[in-house]
């Protein structure tokens, strides 16, 4: 009879051993791996979410897409910007999965949207302070009334020169520069400052891109020009801020003045509009699971005013 050393029966069982810790260590793996972010799941996600809209919201969900991106490297955000309103068309015929929109959604855009069966959610995702541009060069306009921009932006205005704005600003041209008409921003302008939405004059540079119209204005000493107020924060070397009146005294924008309400009448909140058949699909519930999470500190990050917490809170109770 064949005598084993002591240790030999342990030995034998080594293997199985090793192969039993490996197998819990890979179930413990998988368990935490299926219970994080709330019932998410981290990087092991896959397919392309496209979006397209607002120019202004576009600085936020690029940011927000790129740091998913790198926490979902198989999921591909696609980000076009086409306006709150050319984004609209597009998300109403079902080509994109979300819209970036300036403004809230209008009846006309509901109603084609519901004509093509398309439901969807909104998300508030953050608050901006629509600003006022000039020039740098520029060393009389340090603030403007609600009223001489009314007169300056509304149709049939007879403004061609500063000093028609006022008798004290020089007798030279004044050029103007403003988003295009399937911008929300021009929308919300026209609507706050005009008193009709849609309502203005004709005869100015318009773009839906804002980098357009920063370029625009920033090679203009005569220009005066509006967009988001991340936009003059990124370029402010470029561009001078012009302070507004709506009758309580000169505010500019910023981060804390469109917070306490002070800047009036031009802060206004932003959405995503997300389609409601998209948001059956995981990797676009994950993509407004982080926007609504992480979004807030981007929000930040590119020049633009988080929303309450409460806000984005409601947002995640709307996710399935």
């Amino acid at each position: 009879m064949v005598q084993r050393p002591a240790d030999a029966k342990g030995a034998r069982h080594k293997p199985l051993a090793i192969l039993a810790s490996i197998l819990a260590a890979a179930l413990a793996a998988f368990l935490i791996a299926a219970c994080n972010g709330d019932g998410g799941t981290t990087g092991d996600l896959s397919g392309t979410i496209e979006g397209d809209g607002s120019s202004t919201v576009f600085e936020i969900t690029e940011a927000v897409a790129e740091e998913f991106r790198s926490a979902q490297p198989g999921v591909d955000v696609v980000v076009g910007i086409s306006g709150t309103g050319g984004g609209f068309e597009k998300f109403c015929n079902g080509e994109t999965d979300f819209n970036d929109a300036s403004r809230p959604i209008k009846e006309v855009e509901e109603q084609a949207c519901a004509a093509s069966g398309i439901e969807w959610v909104e998300f508030q995702v953050a608050v901006d302070g629509l600003s006022v541009m000039v020039n740098p060069a520029n060393d009389f306009v340090e603030c403007l009334t609600v009223d001489e921009l009314k007169g300056i932006w509304e149709p049939g205005s007879t403004v061609d020169s500063w000093n028609d704005v006022r008798p004290e600003f020089p007798d030279q041209p004044i050029s103007l520069y403003g988003p295009g008409t399937d911008s929300g921003t021009f929308d919300f302008f026209t609507a706050e400052i005009v008193g009709e939405e849609g309502a203005s004059r004709s005869d100015y540079q318009a773009s839906e891109d804002d980098n357009v119209l920063v370029q625009g204005i920033a090679g203009d000493e005569d220009a005066l020009g509006y967009f988001g107020l991340a936009y003059y924060e990124q370029n402010s070397d470029q561009l001078k801020l012009v302070a507004i009146d709506s009758g309580t005294g000169c505010v500019a924008p910023s981060r804390e003045t469109v917070l306490d309400g002070t800047y009036t009448p031009l802060s206004r909140p932003l959405f995503v509009y997300v389609r409601s058949d998209a948001l059956q699909r995981p990797e676009v519930v994950e993509f407004m699971r982080f926007y609504l999470t992480e979004g807030p500190a981007l929000t930040q990050e590119v020049g633009y005013v988080e929303a309450p917490d409460a806000t984005y809170e409601e947002g995640l109770a709307r996710l399935p």
